[in-house]
């Protein structure tokens, strides 16, 4: 899928702005050809809920009925027309003038439709059905159930379950002949590039031109005939906080007339993993950086680029070279700059809450049912996998797939569950990357059935916090045991701690280090730190978390998720000014 762009032949309409919302109540049928009864304004892009002051609002499980007008100018009548979602969280509906028009599941990957026939010149009636409803078959995962004659959902994960339309809507166009997805293949050997682009037309074209552009606007490479290969002579790689990115240009002619070009950018590096030890371009690469959320005061999970180019900001003052997207793909804007900086991205699809009876405790004498015969997600997984690979196939900075976090992993039936799902992603990516499926500590060296099938063991780990509460010397003795019998069972395999972190309040200090102080999670970091240095098959730190971030209300969350480095509105924790002395360092 390609990104929406405007170009000689192509035109581009924003959406985005204030539409029109209404909630559908219980028993209340919503007629999509005629206007809503009794809206209320919700900023797209963005969350529904921190925009409300209703608390029923907010609370309400179900549907939300969105409406905006679309104009259509009387010089795109002739062109193709494509109405495309970027996000829209978690399931949609979509009528253009009351008539039902794509119904699309999942509430990160864009969907986009093609709307011809079923638009006019001028004004047209958009509406978005939208549904926040999470059960056993959907990704994120949660509890569906009717409670005090309400629908409910909890949700089997921390982090608040966000609706809406959250990144942006636009309308493009193209010629009925077009470009439909480029593939970037390559071969890399010696400083010479050869690509082979793989494209996707439909309708029909006298000739195509390809041509390689390098940052200098220079034309190095070029062709007439796609089975030919292109060669980059001298290649400039795409280096960790160091980025060089190539176009690719492809345009299609009837004649000398330019029916359709797009251009796709391109960055060229290796991965390998030999001997426990993760390669970039041939180097070994330790990962520095964070798990992170979407989530910022007032946008919830709305996409803003002033947040998300503030993020990289303060990532690479940190020194930190890497994130994982957890947990569900992140906007395609953040994807694109992350291919700009040179920031290496776990991306990650929201196979999330894969636990019956997960809870935030994790208490592990509460798995009282087998996930893999309870839950229904088969289907979905399959799908935000394809979705995920499809839209971020060509990004440089994509250097691991994560297909999902904290599974139940050592219930019986969890590798028969995964082993699909691992081939499945090697199957689609033209690059192989390697896979990751992040662990929860219940899902021990001696339990775990999904280990086996990963590239890297990436383990979410909380000793000092979650277990062995505040005592970090017994808690570092038992994570240092732990790693030593996966690196035992699993010799060379990398290992990679993609979560750890401790709960803490902003400007609460203390004489005596204790939990939730500033002083405390310096400690915590410290401790865990020495045992990490200690061992040179670990080839990462993802600290738990970048920012704090909202979640649903629970005995253990005052306000949100305090792990954050920075708080929610990104000012600096103590710990901010420790780590950055440490991965500049390192």
């Amino acid at each position: 899928m390609l990104y929406p762009v405007m170009n000689e032949t192509r035109s581009l309409i924003d959406l985005s702005g204030i539409w029109r919302v209404q909630v559908e109540k219980q028993n209340e049928a919503i007629d999509p050809a005629k206007p809503l009864k009794d809206p209320f304004l919700i900023a797209v892009p963005g969350s529904i809920d921190d925009q409300v002051i209703d608390e029923t609002i907010r609370k309400h499980v179900g549907n939300f009925w969105y409406e905006t007008e679309m104009m259509i100018p009387i010089s795109l009548m002739d062109e193709r027309k494509v109405l495309r979602f970027a996000s829209v969280t978690h399931e949609a509906v979509v009528y253009i003038n009351g008539i039902k028009a794509a119904h699309h599941i999942g509430g990160f990957t864009p969907f986009e439709i093609d709307i011809d026939s079923l638009v006019h010149a001028g004004k047209n009636d958009l509406k978005v059905c939208v549904s926040n409803i999470l059960d056993e078959s959907t990704l994120p995962c949660g509890f569906y159930q009717e409670k005090n004659g309400r629908p409910s959902v909890t949700p089997r994960f921390d982090f608040y379950n966000y609706c809406g339309i959250h990144r942006p809507v636009k309308l493009y166009t193209t010629k009925k002949t077009y470009i439909d997805d480029i593939v970037i293949h390559y071969e890399y050997h010696g400083g010479v590039t050869t690509v082979r682009p793989e494209v996707s037309i439909t309708g029909n074209y006298d000739t195509i031109k390809l041509k390689i552009w390098d940052e200098d606007n220079q034309l190095i490479a070029q062709s007439s005939d796609v089975e030919q290969p292109l060669v980059i002579s001298e290649t400039r790689l795409w280096q960790p906080l160091d980025a060089y990115l190539y176009r690719l240009e492809v345009s299609l002619f009837d004649k000398e007339l330019l029916i359709d070009t797009y251009t796709e950018e391109f960055g060229v590096r290796t991965i390998q993993i030999k001997q426990n030890k993760v390669y970039i371009n041939d180097k070994e690469f330790y990962f520095k950086g964070f798990g992170k959320h979407e989530d910022f005061p007032v946008l919830g999970k709305g996409y803003n680029g002033a947040v998300a180019n503030l993020d990289k900001n303060l990532m690479k003052w940190l020194g930190a070279n890497s994130f994982r997207t957890s947990h569900y793909p992140y906007s395609e804007e953040e994807m694109r700059l992350a291919d700009r900086e040179g920031i290496v991205v776990i991306d990650e699809v929201p196979g999330v809450g894969l636990f019956t009876n997960f809870h935030v405790d994790v208490n592990l004498n509460n798995n009282k049912k087998n996930t893999w015969e309870t839950l229904r997600t088969h289907e979905n997984h399959h799908k935000v996998i394809q979705e995920l690979i499809e839209r971020d196939k060509n990004h440089a900075c994509v250097v691991v797939w994560a297909i999902a976090n904290e599974p139940a992993s050592h219930q019986e039936g969890a590798r028969a569950y995964f082993k699909p799902l691992v081939e499945l992603a090697k199957a689609l990516d033209h690059q192989k990357r390697p896979i990751v499926i992040p662990n929860i500590v219940n899902a021990s060296p001696e339990l775990d059935q999904a280990a086996e099938l990963v590239d890297i063991l990436c383990l979410n780990r909380y000793y000092g916090w979650y277990i062995e509460h505040g005592d970090l010397d017994s808690a570092m003795i038992g994570l240092r045991q732990e790693i030593e019998k996966w690196h035992e069972k699993y010799p060379d395999k990398p290992i990679m701690f993609s979560e750890f972190g401790a709960d803490t309040i902003s400007g609460l200090h203390s004489l005596y280090r204790t939990p939730y102080s500033e002083e405390f999670q310096i400690d915590f970091y410290k401790a865990n730190f020495e045992v990490l240095d200690a061992l040179d098959y670990v080839v990462g730190e993802h600290l738990w978390n970048f920012a704090d971030f909202a979640t649903a209300a629970n005995i253990r969350r005052i306000d949100g998720n305090k792990k954050g480095i920075f708080t929610r509105d990104r000012r600096p924790k103590s710990i901010a000014f420790e780590i950055k002395k440490r991965w500049e360092a390192r």
